[in-house]
């Protein structure tokens, strides 16, 4: 597997950082968040997961040892409790909003950025090959505009061993691949067939950012360390563009919410900082309300009519 190719947070202009994208589908920004920004964030998660007993009780959580026999994911109904608690963490949803990552993203997408405010943590754990994320593109999953990009943020320091991303280099320029749903919880782009021009990877650490567009194919490599790998992933795209209502609001059946997500923060600064922004849903509301209205299955119906109650 090839490195790969990086810069540094001090070189970056909005031409190299386009020319990157166009050319790879991705690219690999050094030391770019602050270290305690970062960490603020680490300790906070790593509290919660030493407080659900998923790590080792003798050890500091910040080494993120993880505890025998502790090993889950979802849909594990004891994953999805504790994922829901590290979700609601004020410092977790700030993160993606950091000054100097918002002005990369600006570069990148235009002067009226829009982050999507469900950020996706990632808590995985050790030697369990049935967890790993395989290849896929996100844009399989979000919809809307294809012209989004996905921030993956590393918690700590993050060796090749302990399972960062890996990149399929030039993938984003095949367009929308198929990816295979039959039996698997999560679609994913069967290895041999992922077009693209070679796999790219290596040790991605606290304060950098992987950067890459919707419709690059990427990996998560296996964890094979003692430790939980621990990381955060958010989306960005210019605000004129079309976005999927699903990714502003919860649509299942399992009482999630913004107010519950907001109960403990301290600051009001980022709760629905999006509805200030004039923003182009696809499906449109009116859409929305029409499915809410015809979709064949009763769940589907009722699905549609959350998201309707949900947008203003």
């Amino acid at each position: 597997m090839k490195a790969f190719h990086e810069l540094k947070a001090a070189d970056l202009t909005a031409e190299v950082l386009q020319d990157e994208i166009a050319s790879k589908g991705y690219v690999l920004i050094r030391g770019l968040l602050p270290q305690d920004a970062v960490h603020s964030v680490l300790d906070d998660v790593t509290q919660l997961l030493s407080t659900a007993n998923w790590l080792a009780a003798d050890s500091d959580p910040r080494e993120r040892i993880a505890r025998m026999g502790a090993a889950c994911g979802d849909p594990d109904p004891v994953f999805k409790r504790v994922y829901q608690e590290v979700f609601n963490l004020e410092s977790f949803h700030a993160l993606p909003h950091q000054s100097t990552l918002h002005n990369v993203m600006k570069m990148l997408v235009g002067d009226q950025v829009l982050v999507h405010p469900k950020p996706i943590g990632r808590l995985i754990f050790p030697n369990c090959e049935h967890l790993v994320v395989h290849a896929h593109q996100d844009y399989e999953f979000m919809g809307g505009d294809p012209e989004f990009f996905t921030v993956w943020i590393p918690l700590h320091d993050c060796p090749v061993n302990a399972g960062p991303l890996r990149i399929l280099e030039g993938s984003h320029r095949f367009g929308v691949q198929p990816h295979q749903r039959e039996n698997l919880h999560v679609p994913e782009i069967p290895i041999e067939e992922a077009a693209g021009e070679a796999w790219v990877g290596g040790r991605i650490n606290a304060g950098d950012v992987l950067i890459f567009h919707s419709l690059t194919v990427h990996a998560a490599s296996p964890n094979l360390t003692e430790q939980m790998r621990i990381s955060l992933d958010c989306r960005f795209q210019d605000a004129r563009r079309v976005l999927n209502p699903s990714n502003l609001v919860f649509a299942g059946e399992s009482g999630k919410s913004w107010e519950k997500t907001y109960a403990n923060w301290q600051s009001d600064e980022l709760k629905f900082y999006w509805r200030s922004i004039p923003l182009t849903f696809k499906p449109s509301k009116a859409e929305l309300e029409h499915l809410s209205q015809t979709a064949e299955s009763p769940s589907a119906r009722a699905k549609y009519a959350r998201m309707v109650s949900q947008l203003i």
